[in-house]
């Protein structure tokens, strides 16, 4: 009997961290790619993983404080020209600002 209940328990153990291990390795794809595959995760999957601190792990980045930021280019607001940050390096500051608006 406890030979059985072990192996159930090792079972359970070891399918939960292969299902943890899939969920941190998606939170590491990019956005496109983790969100085509968690619309198919069922929700109360959720609720079976440490889903907000594998998320800020898997997404924490590498910069810190007082590191430059990574150079990107956006188009105007216009749609008619593309912005460059590495150009107004020196010329003027610049601000970013980041959040959610939903």
């Amino acid at each position: 009997m406890k030979k059985w209940v072990l192996r159930i328990a090792v079972t359970i153990v070891a399918c939960w961290l292969v299902f943890t291990s899939y969920l941190y390795w998606m939170m590491t794809r990019p956005p496109e790619q983790f969100t085509a595959r968690m619309a198919k995760l069922p929700s109360f999957a959720m609720y079976l993983a440490p889903f907000p601190p594998m998320w800020a792990k898997a997404r924490a980045g590498a910069l810190q404080p007082g590191d430059a930021a990574p150079d990107f280019e956006l188009e105007t607001t216009d749609r008619i020209a593309k912005v460059r940050l590495s150009s107004h390096t020196g010329v003027r500051p610049v601000v970013l600002i980041f959040g959610s608006y939903t």
